[in-house]
């Protein structure tokens, strides 16, 4: 009496058990749940992407500061020097400016997006 008591005790157990179990994994498959789990993945990736490129900032500080000190950019400017701006395009004259800023006309050109 005792044995068919307990088997019959450990089989409602298992059922109870594995149905929670597989209600448990339906949920988490519903759209909505992967939706959300995408969502906290993809904010973790942003995250630890930022922390990659702060990481790889800082040490390319830190190199170019070893750089700059063994070379001796850092060293002070001798004032008799003239100062000189660094411009990708020195557009001091209008017509320099504007051979820069557009390509030149080739009339054998075929290509319509011009």
């Amino acid at each position: 009496m005792f044995r068919r008591t307990f088997w019959f005790t450990a089989g409602a157990a298992a059922g109870v058990w594995a149905t929670t179990k597989v209600n448990r994994k339906i949920k988490q498959l519903t759209p909505e749940s992967l939706a959300a789990q995408a969502a906290d993945k993809a904010i973790e990736a942003g995250h630890k992407l930022k922390d990659f490129a702060l990481d790889v900032r800082e040490g390319m500080l830190r190199r170019e500061a070893e750089l700059g000190g063994a070379l001796g950019l850092e060293a002070p400017v001798d004032p008799e020097l003239p100062v000189r701006a660094r411009f990708a395009v020195e557009a001091a004259d209008p017509d320099r400016a504007a051979m820069y800023r557009k390509p030149p006309y080739n009339p054998n050109n075929r290509n319509e997006d011009h």
